[in-house]
């Protein structure tokens, strides 16, 4: 019993400073966090594609679309911001 909670201890103990070391560091590397969100982001989309294609497409290639669609929607937010504050850019 002891061995357990200490195992489970020594888990969330790293998994806090695994957080802590990513919230310090975002604001330096901002690319590889920004990378990271999109491939989790695509773990929830590419199913859906997936699915929703009832199987006539390969996985691989839901995937793609799914990617296909972030970058999409980051270069809309992107010229959303570039149209409407110039100045800033």
């Amino acid at each position: 019993m002891k061995q357990v909670n200490l195992a489970r201890k020594f888990l969330l103990a790293d998994v806090i400073e695994a957080i802590s070391f990513i919230w310090l560091q975002w604001r330096k590397q901002k690319l590889p966090l920004i990378l990271f969100i999109a491939l989790c982001l695509n773990l929830i989309i590419a199913p859906v594609v997936y699915a929703t294609a009832e199987g006539t497409l390969e996985r691989r290639s839901a995937w793609a679309i799914g990617i296909l669609g972030l970058v999409t929607l980051a270069l809309i937010i992107y010229l959303f911001f570039v149209v409407f504050q110039p100045e800033r850019f």
